[in-house]
């Protein structure tokens, strides 16, 4: 199908004490889990666009070369009041020209999605969202564990063996 990742991540980027584990998450659980475990490859910012390449069109490249796009729902990114180019992007090829699914990770209880933009909330009505939930995450890097299951059920079917 000409796609090279099976995934595009759409995380928060600032620095606070929450986004550290995010970056942890995004960095160091999901590539080992997804990638390691899973055989599924991803798309990070940061790891996968390169210093010096024009970010708003790697993005749009990248993306459009994903099967599915997985946005980490944080207080941070729902309450960000400059949208993320990436994530505009993102929902505007899933929704309008609806060629990618869209996981949509909620990392910490969001509560009211009120704040989130209409798109967003939109697919949270239609599929609702995956939570990671610490407090229950014994192993976190088990990819048997209840999230990554239903993480993985979102995910395109891969012929490569785990």
């Amino acid at each position: 199908d000409g796609k090279i990742y099976d995934a595009y991540v759409i995380y928060p980027k600032n620095h606070t004490s929450e986004a550290n584990f995010v970056e942890y998450f995004v960095y160091q659980i999901m590539p080992d889990i997804l990638e390691n475990k899973c055989g599924y490859k991803l798309c990070i910012y940061g790891r996968d666009i390169y210093p010096g390449e024009d970010a708003a069109s790697a993005i749009e490249k990248r993306m459009q070369k994903s099967r599915r796009l997985i946005i980490l729902l944080t207080h941070q990114l729902v309450n960000s009041k400059e949208d993320a180019y990436d994530q505009h992007i993102a929902l505007y090829n899933a929704l309008i020209q609806n060629d990618t699914k869209v996981i949509l990770l909620e990392m910490e209880t969001i509560g009211t999605y009120g704040n989130l933009q209409e798109s967003l909330r939109f697919i949270i009505k239609q599929q609702g969202t995956i939570k990671w939930k610490e407090e229950h995450t014994v192993h976190p890097q088990s990819p048997s564990s209840r999230f990554w299951k239903q993480v993985r059920y979102h995910m395109p079917w891969t012929h490569r063996s785990s």
